[in-house]
């Protein structure tokens, strides 16, 4: 599977406008993210932008998340990349997250949705404005973006990676992105 067929994934099973931002979010720190890895950035950012395919599918019943996916992947797209597989299931805690690209995909899922709180705060509303600094004094407010679990974020450095790092290429990736996500 390439970028393309995962694009046309995300626009068959996704409907919410904020979560295909979020999915090409994910997928950009994702691919960011690899090469500080030794990572594939094509097949890492596959991993991003097919981690939450069924959250429309499953957001009532979110004991399926995830497993929804692998089965439209492997059923419906004969998609059999285990590594990928095993990534989406721990970015939801649906297995432990075990390799690095698991443990990148689960540290970065909340991390997007906090950067785009960030720049919904700043005087400007655009990720060009974000700098650490900013990122940081938020990160430490408790009330800030409460559903981005600052733990899971933080978990990028089990992996060697310090955190002001992790969100600094965080926000390169969405900044490279900004007109999609329309920040």
């Amino acid at each position: 599977m390439d970028r393309k067929q995962a694009l046309a994934l995300v626009d068959r099973y996704i409907q919410t406008p904020n979560l295909k931002k979020h999915i090409l979010a994910v997928g950009a720190c994702m691919q960011r993210l690899a090469p500080k890895f030794g990572g594939d950035p094509d097949r890492w950012e596959l991993a991003g932008l097919l981690h939450d395919l069924d959250y429309d599918l499953t957001k009532n019943d979110p004991d399926r998340h995830t497993w929804v996916t692998k089965e439209i992947l492997e059923n419906e797209h004969d998609f059999h990349d285990t590594e990928i597989l095993n990534a989406i299931l721990a970015h939801a805690e649906k297995k432990p997250a075990e390799t690095v690209l698991e443990k990148v995909l689960y540290a970065v899922d909340p991390t997007t949705g906090f950067i785009v709180a960030c720049a919904l705060m700043h005087p400007e509303k655009k990720l060009a404005a974000l700098d650490l600094g900013f990122m940081k004094r938020r990160f430490k407010e408790k009330r800030f973006a409460a559903g981005a679990n600052r733990d899971q974020m933080r978990s990028i450095e089990a992996v060697g990676l310090p955190l002001d790092d992790f969100l600094t290429l965080c926000l390169e990736a969405m900044q490279g992105i900004a007109s999609d996500l329309g920040l």
